[in-house]
């Protein structure tokens, strides 16, 4: 049996089988709610439930205290309906978001490469019209004999929607990915589900963009700077690419070539830890001291999207906020695995995006 749930204040609605959460069923339907782990643990996508009856599910106690429950508030990845229902949820309007149904898919593996000792390069091929996408956006990957899915993001332009490409690190002791670093083949199927995630490129209003990687964060920046170059974006772009040393470096050639291609790209990579025998004229430092360099300490008038480790990308926030960059031009992507969790995780009081 399904209902029918409406969003306030946009007034969408949408229909929402029996069993599935709330949260699924806008995605599917390219509406986006605010959410993070998925798993009712962080309380990033709170809603509040203005008419009818909901189950919460397997919500966390922690994320959706019970004061919370009993004013009508729940948590849209965990919870389902029991009726026709009303929430109001923390929708922000933004021009450059599309609405893309989330959607599942079958992607043959048609390349697999070893980018670096521990990053792996997977290429899959999707049927027909392959998987719409923003670039910056995620997708799901099936993994087969891992419990639930694992998030990678999308490291080519929209423009490839039927020839998808992930990078993964290998996780020490992870499952998925040391099954696609040791046992996947080419030719191998994987089911593929997406897209997700709120990290886009904001180009409504133009201003120079900086881009901040560590590790394979760089795939969402990669995505972004090979789709605005397609579209002809003209204004300057900076990518800093941080790594421990040279062996972790990837995709060098690439952007050194797109940067000596196109004046308006700088591309800067970036060693915290280089060894002997590193290349002597790359950038030494931890990421946001590189970005501290490069700008002298200002950064107004900029965009900065920042995707990688969490640490990093708190460093990168910290470092920009001081050189008079703000909220409302800072946009970051975490990059969370497994075992890091997610209880007690909750969203910053002063901040909505970062």
């Amino acid at each position: 049996m399904s209902h029918t749930l409406t969003i306030e204040p946009t007034g969408d609605t949408v229909t929402v089988e029996d069993g599935q959460t709330i949260l699924d069923a806008c995605l599917r339907r390219g509406i986006w709610l605010p959410h993070a782990c998925g798993h009712g643990l962080c309380g990033t996508c709170k809603v509040e439930v203005v008419d009818g009856t909901i189950d919460h599910g397997d919500a966390s106690g922690f994320a959706l205290m019970d004061f919370e429950r009993e004013e009508g508030r729940t948590l849209a990845c965990t919870a389902t309906l029991c009726s026709d229902a009303t929430i109001e949820a923390d929708v922000e309007d933004e021009p450059d978001a599309r609405r893309v149904p989330v959607r599942d898919t079958v992607g043959t593996v048609v390349r697999l490469d070893d980018l670096t000792h521990d990053v792996k390069g997977v290429v899959l091929e999707l049927p027909g019209d392959g998987l719409d996408f923003q670039a910056g956006q995620y997708v799901n990957l099936t993994v087969p004999g891992v419990d639930g899915p694992r998030a990678f993001s999308l490291a080519n332009p929209p423009s490839q929607r039927n020839r998808l490409e992930l990078h993964v690190r290998r996780v020490p002791g992870g499952q998925a990915t040391g099954y696609i670093h040791d046992t996947l083949r080419v030719g191998d199927r994987l089911t593929v589900t997406g897209p997700y995630g709120r990290f886009f490129v904001r180009t409504a209003d133009p201003v120079p963009s900086i881009f901040l990687a560590g590790g394979t964060g760089l795939s969402s920046p990669k995505a972004m700077i090979l789709d605005l170059l397609e579209r002809g974006w003209e204004q300057p772009m900076v990518l800093i690419h941080g790594v421990r040393a040279e062996r972790d470096l990837y995709d060098r050639p690439v952007f050194a070539a797109l940067a000596a291609r196109h004046p308006g790209l700088t591309y800067i990579p970036v060693l915290s830890e280089p060894q002997a025998g590193d290349d002597p004229d790359l950038a030494t430092g931890f990421v946001h001291e590189v970005l501290q360099r490069h700008f002298g300490g200002m950064f107004a008038g900029r965009r900065a999207y920042l995707c990688g480790p969490p640490p990093m990308v708190e460093a990168c926030i910290r470092t920009l906020m001081q050189g008079r960059l703000f909220e409302r031009d800072i946009f970051t992507e975490r990059f969370l695995t497994k075992g890091d969790g997610g209880e007690g995780r909750v969203r910053s009081p002063l901040f909505k995006r970062i």
